[in-house]
């Protein structure tokens, strides 16, 4: 039997609620919407390409989002002392390219490991909550927790519109 990405059933993004509901909320939402563009495709169809010149595949942003997650989430913010889950030493879009060979069941499964993995991190941690990171430049820089929820949303929607392009030229289907 041909594995093919889970169905989903999206949560509605909270439309009343405190400012870190609605931030796990709407992030929720947009997680759950990157899963819904790749509802119900095989593992081809996950690696099938925008259009040329671009590699940009399904599959490459499920992997992409996830090291965003363990990156902001549990290394940057957590301070946890984690490998990188791709050598971007020698590639910087290695995340995008691992697409090629990668394993579509156990990239979904690592996916939703890392978002859990980044609710357990945030619980009980006020928003307002800092870390340093220095840059490769030498330079630090000092976020909040609040400023990683508002990226990853930020991240997330801008991956979705490309989500919805490339499901729209896998299969026609389009929507929200």
């Amino acid at each position: 039997m041909t594995w093919r990405a889970p169905q989903i059933t999206r949560t509605t993004e909270p439309y009343v609620g405190d400012e870190r509901t609605m931030l796990e909320g709407w992030l929720d939402y947009h997680r759950q919407t990157l899963l819904l563009k790749c509802a119900g495709l095989t593992a081809e169809q996950l690696r099938t390409p925008s259009v040329e010149p671009s590699g940009l595949t399904l599959l490459g942003l499920v992997l992409h989002l996830t090291d965003v997650e363990r990156s902001w989430f549990r290394r940057c913010f957590a301070g946890a002392d984690l490998p990188d889950l791709y050598d971007f030493d020698s590639d910087n879009e290695a995340d995008f390219h691992a697409a090629a060979d990668a394993d579509p069941q156990t990239a979904f499964a690592t996916f939703a490991t890392e978002v859990e993995a980044a609710r357990a991190v945030t619980v009980g941690r006020s928003l307002d909550e800092t870390f340093t990171m220095s840059r490769s430049d030498g330079a630090t820089r000092t976020f909040n927790l609040r400023w990683v929820y508002v990226h990853m949303i930020e991240e997330y929607a801008r991956h979705n519109g490309h989500a919805d392009l490339i499901r729209e030229r896998i299969d026609g289907a389009t929507g929200d």
